[in-house]
């Protein structure tokens, strides 16, 4: 079938939420770069807007960066017209308090149910954006290892990972504008990552994270490289959860300035031969402040299938400086 091996999945016990939190717990034996991250991000189509929220742990120092960012339609050249943007990169390690994680930036997390509801709330300083929303489990928490290529060099870390379908509802506050939040969507974390910011072992083809929740309550994920070069991926509805033998994702628009996908098409097969065929393109997006070495990009994508089921869902990815030096000089001729 060709292409990398795809990770296989393994279900997580809510308890997992809460690793690392700790920085006293390892803090000495962990290189400056080793991560855990939390996100919880959600999208409003009818208004074309995404929500990019994270925390990135760093307990070596231990300091923690993030917040977030919010970005509305494709007419993102920068990070700077984005809708909002509130992202620090050294910032006090949160307070925890059980369940409850609270940062400097106006930015909680409270797990009202571990591995299957949270409640996030955000205030910027300034008042100019606001949102509370809860997000409610429609699948099982679902584990994986490094799912950014590179991450996996330093022998003696472990790295693991959790994500999960989340329904999502609330409200946003952005401008004076109110909106009403209730979108199916995904949470991701990961701990005991290699995120150093040198290009030791890193790569330069495009890397993307295109998970889709379908309005017939079927849910598709994956990140992987483009071609059949998934690295992790699953297919499940409610509790079910299978397996895919193939993966193959095809870029069929790319942004003409910034070369982000617009436009792609998915196929995936699991073990019993049925075939999932996703079309879909972004109804917004945005560069977003990331890792210093590397251009990232968060979008909002319609997705449809070729049995008629429409979902939404963000789509992720990162690139080093040879790709980018290399669509440049395409662009240019």
């Amino acid at each position: 079938m060709g292409g990398a091996p795809l990770m296989t999945h393994h279900l997580l016990p809510g308890e997992t939420d809460l690793i690392g939190l700790d920085p006293r717990e390892h803090a000495g034996a962990y290189a400056p770069h080793t991560t855990h991250t939390h996100y919880f991000g959600f999208q409003i189509p009818e208004a074309e807007i995404g929500c990019y929220s994270y925390i990135r742990y760093q307990p070596y120092f231990p300091l923690m960066q993030g917040s977030v960012q919010i970005f509305q339609g494709l007419d993102n050249s920068c990070v700077l017209d984005m809708a909002h943007l509130d992202y620090s990169m050294t910032l006090p390690w949160p307070e925890v308090d059980g369940n409850v994680i609270t940062t400097s930036r106006g930015y909680r997390i409270e797990f009202g149910e571990l591995g299957r509801k949270a409640r996030i709330t955000y205030r910027s300083a300034d008042g100019r954006a606001a949102f509370e929303i809860e997000q409610t489990a429609l699948s099982p928490l679902v584990g994986r290892a490094a799912v950014i290529p590179g991450e996996n060099l330093v022998g003696p870390i472990r790295p693991g990972g959790s994500e999960q379908f989340m329904h999502c509802v609330g409200e946003l506050t952005l401008h004076g504008r109110t909106y009403g939040i209730d979108c199916n969507t995904i949470r991701d974390r990961s701990w005991n990552q290699d995120r150093t910011e040198d290009r030791r072992g890193r790569f330069d083809a495009p890397i993307s994270w295109t998970p889709v929740y379908l309005d017939d309550g079927r849910y598709f994920n994956q990140v992987g490289f483009e071609g059949p070069n998934a690295m992790f991926s699953f297919l499940g509805r409610g509790d079910e959860i299978r397996e895919l033998v193939r993966v193959e994702r095809t870029v069929t628009e790319i942004h003409p300035q910034l070369f982000y996908p617009l436009a792609q098409e998915i196929e995936a097969e699991d073990a019993a031969g049925h075939v999932l065929r996703l079309t879909g393109r972004a109804i917004a997006g945005s560069p977003i402040v990331s890792w210093p070495h590397a251009f990232t990009y968060d979008s909002v994508y319609r997705w449809e299938t070729d049995d008629g089921g429409v979902g939404f869902g963000p789509c992720q990815g990162i690139w080093f400086e040879a790709h980018q030096h290399a669509m440049r000089g395409h662009a240019s001729r």
